[in-house]
């Protein structure tokens, strides 16, 4: 299991079950000095590498975001914001094998196909999905998205990817009624062959006819049932989870899960018009794991009922994943700088393990057999 640690520049390595132990280090910044000579002699792109980090980096440079392994795990390739880059890290060398400078000046979320041989990446600030030969980095192709696109998800057996735009989520215009002001965001499903923009899904009106003309259109973290019939995904502002009905094309229940009273209401204080922030499924479709990231909570969800079990403190929890053994889902804390387990089973801490600066993504990934961490660089 890969835990990117955001403000660091590093990825930590951990056992993907069990006891999830600590197994090294990966440093995906090792070119870090040229990169910030090229930004600091280009006018433009400083200023948008100091915007990126005053805005969703919170004060502090975005360094990994994101991040898969090759099918033979001999290398990882990480997006990185403040970069404005995808690279691919030899996990034996700590080398960088190839880079991808994306369109505009901020990559963020990735997805792999479910072969493993391409990586889709999102160019937030260039409303553009790049598609990348995981192995070579070579572009295959792109698509247009809405504002700022951000996760992105292979369906189909891979013969499609859905992305969600989420709009600006740094303005302090955070206040429902200035909700339009947030851009252009809809879901944009794209063929994976041809890159053809095959429908794109715009919430604000099926929002509206559930009745909750007052949830944010923003489509955050989303996860699909096994059989893809519907999709759970989480809104800007809201603490709680959308259900999506994919063939009636319907929104077709709403929870809102408990609030934190020691949580401000001012939305202006949540991290890029977040509140809650991280979803993941079992595999066999019956519980759901939301990170209520403002609320400082973790919680398994039965999918049937939408009851929340026990709530798992949890310091600012930004992702959630399913382990190895498809047991427990896997959090990131992004304040205590700790990845935590929790049983889908019984919904209590199993464990937990520190990592680096600002954990962020969790992803599952292959090593060679053997591994040990490259030398620092």
């Amino acid at each position: 299991m890969f835990v990117g640690n955001n403000w660091e520049g590093t990825v930590d390595v951990i056992r993907s079950r069990g006891d999830y132990a600590r197994l090294g280090r990966i440093n995906v910044i090792p070119d870090k000095t040229e990169r910030l000579r090229e930004i600091y002699l280009n006018p433009i792109r400083l200023a948008f590498y100091l915007g990126v980090r005053e805005g969703p980096g919170e004060g502090h440079d975005q360094l990994v975001d994101d991040m898969y392994t090759t099918p033979d795990g001999t290398a990882v390739v990480a997006s990185r914001p403040s970069f404005a880059d995808v690279v691919s890290i030899d996990v034996a060398t700590g080398a960088v094998r190839w880079r991808f400078p994306v369109s505009g000046y901020r990559s963020d979320h990735m997805a792999v196909s479910p072969d493993g041989t391409r990586v889709a990446v999102s160019a937030s600030l260039g409303n553009r999905v790049h598609v990348l030969d995981i192995a070579t980095g070579r572009e295959v192709g792109s698509f247009r998205t809405g504002d700022k696109p951000h996760e992105n998800i292979y369906t189909d057996g891979g013969r499609r990817i859905w992305n969600l735009s989420i709009g600006d989520v740094t303005t302090s215009l955070d206040d429902p009624s200035q909700d339009w002001t947030k851009g252009d965001r809809k879901i944009t499903i794209a063929d994976a062959t041809s890159f053809a923009t095959v429908r794109t899904i715009d919430m604000r009106p099926r929002l509206d006819a559930a009745g909750r003309r007052d949830l944010s259109d923003a489509v955050r973290p989303a996860v699909f049932t096994p059989d893809e019939s519907k999709l759970y995904f989480q809104v800007s502002f809201f603490n709680g989870v959308v259900e999506y009905d994919v063939a009636g094309d319907a929104i077709t229940r709403i929870a809102t899960l408990p609030k934190n009273p020691n949580t401000s209401e001012d939305r202006t204080t949540w991290v890029n018009d977040s509140r809650h922030h991280g979803l993941s499924m079992s595999p066999d479709g019956t519980k759901l794991c939301v990170a209520g990231t403002m609320d400082n909570y973790a919680t398994v969800v039965d999918r049937a009922t939408l009851q929340p079990g026990p709530l798992v403190t949890a310091g600012k929890p930004y992702w959630a994943t399913v382990s190895g053994d498809g047991r427990d889902c896997v959090i990131s804390e992004s304040d205590t700088d700790r990845v935590t387990a929790i049983s889908f089973a019984t919904g209590q801490k199993v464990a937990s393990v520190a990592v680096g600066d600002h954990p962020q993504r969790v992803r599952i990934g292959q090593l060679p057999t053997g591994w040990t961490p490259p030398p620092a660089r």
